[in-house]
């Protein structure tokens, strides 16, 4: 479960980044979140990651205050949350392969889980036959899925994506879609953020619409309604 609780972030320039916001979000679930240009959509991702503060309020990860958990073991808090980007940020000398393994070394783990759950990833993925393929030789969409299997090889509870389909074109996108769709119904929760509106409508789930720092909507099998 993931709560936040009447949470504001207030910048010094006195600009609300989120206001008063309540939300959760139970496992399993997906969410779009939408809205414009400086609705608060990613600073809410990030009140959740750990990496802003909020000036009043509260953000639960299952029972623990994320804001209490101690700088040192932030990256334990982490592991729980896989994050994919818009801009994909694969490791250019490291094949598709690698990129994937390299999450799982980092994460201390042996070289015989590597060895098995790389392929395994690569194939959820759709990248069975590219793992040895580097980021210049894929394509936008293949570079998207390498970085959705990095974000899912160490078994997170979340899937965070910040406007994964922002640089593809729509037969990508459609291929984006279908993977973290697959990826939730093997039961992990999966946030989304974008400004598409076709793939809020595509996937008939629920859609939280923010302005100016607010929750507008919430709605259980929302549209892309600003």
């Amino acid at each position: 479960m993931i709560y936040f609780d009447k949470v504001t972030k207030m910048y010094r320039d006195g600009t609300p980044g989120l206001e008063d916001v309540t939300i959760s979000i139970a496992p399993k679930e997906f969410v779009s979140i939408v809205g414009h240009s400086g609705a608060g959509k990613t600073t809410l991702l990030k009140m959740l990651l750990a990496e802003d503060t909020p000036t009043e309020g509260t953000v639960f990860f299952e029972d623990v205050d994320v804001h209490s958990v101690p700088k040192h073991s932030l990256h334990h808090y982490r592991r729980k949350l896989g994050m994919v980007f818009q801009d994909f940020r694969l490791i250019p000398n490291k094949t598709a392969y690698e990129n994937i393994a390299f999450a799982m070394e980092a994460a201390g783990r042996a070289d015989d889980e590597i060895a098995s759950d790389v392929p395994y990833i690569l194939n959820l993925v759709d990248l069975g036959n590219k793992g040895g393929h580097f980021p210049h030789q894929l394509s936008g969409g293949e570079q998207q899925r390498v970085a959705i299997g990095r974000a899912i090889v160490n078994q997170p509870d979340v899937i965070i994506a910040d406007e994964p389909t922002g640089n593809l074109d729509p037969v990508n996108t459609y291929e984006i879609v279908e993977i973290l769709k697959k990826i939730n119904e093997l039961g992990t929760t999966v946030l989304i953020t974008t400004h598409n509106k076709g793939v809020v409508d595509a996937m008939g789930k629920r859609v939280i619409t923010m302005e100016r720092g607010r929750v507008t909507r919430d709605d259980a099998h929302g549209q892309y309604i600003l």
